[in-house]
């Protein structure tokens, strides 16, 4: 059986954030994704926004359409997280 990668090396998938939303979370999840300030990445967004010619709002609402919201954590095991009363 071959071992398992550890987390960290595993493939990240870039999806839309369900906690960093303004709009539609697309800049949230690019900043998940890449591990900086999601302020950052929408002042970046912002100003390709409004930079003539630029095709960031086209950008913007094709990634708002292809990319898959975040999907919520799975539910923890109640009787792992509570320990076991004394007898």
């Amino acid at each position: 059986m071959a071992a398992q990668p550890p987390a960290e090396d595993a493939p990240k998938t870039l999806y839309r954030s369900r906690g960093e939303r303004e709009i539609a979370g697309v800049c949230g999840g690019i900043a998940e994704y890449f591990r900086v300030d999601p302020r950052l990445v929408r002042i970046i967004a912002l100003v390709l926004l409004f930079i003539p010619g630029s095709p960031g709002l086209i950008a913007y609402l094709i990634a708002w359409l292809i990319l898959p919201e975040k999907p919520d954590d799975p539910p923890q095991d109640a009787s792992a997280q509570q320990p076991e009363p004394e007898a």
